[in-house]
């Protein structure tokens, strides 16, 4: 699944126009490597994102393109979240 999608669907970031947008700034690292909003993404990888003043590091649990907006928190776990 492409990086802005998961963003997206986990409802990490509320639209994927903004998922896009965070990732064309470079904010958003994938297993510790700047990422595009095309880069393909699985369970297992890790994501920093740099909101601001704000780094929320999480693992991607699960991939799935259609999910109940009660279950999304259920596709990643969160790792690290700095302020």
């Amino acid at each position: 699944m492409r990086l802005d999608k998961f963003l997206k669907t986990s409802r990490v970031i509320k639209r994927r126009t903004l998922a896009k947008e965070v990732c064309d700034r470079g904010r958003v690292e994938v297993n510790g490597r700047v990422a595009k909003a095309g880069t393909e993404i699985k369970p297992g990888d890790t994501l920093s994102i740099h909101f601001g003043n704000r780094t929320l590091k999480i693992e991607i649990v699960s991939v799935q393109e259609n999910v109940p907006a009660k279950l999304a928190a259920e596709m990643y776990k969160v790792v690290e979240e700095t302020t």
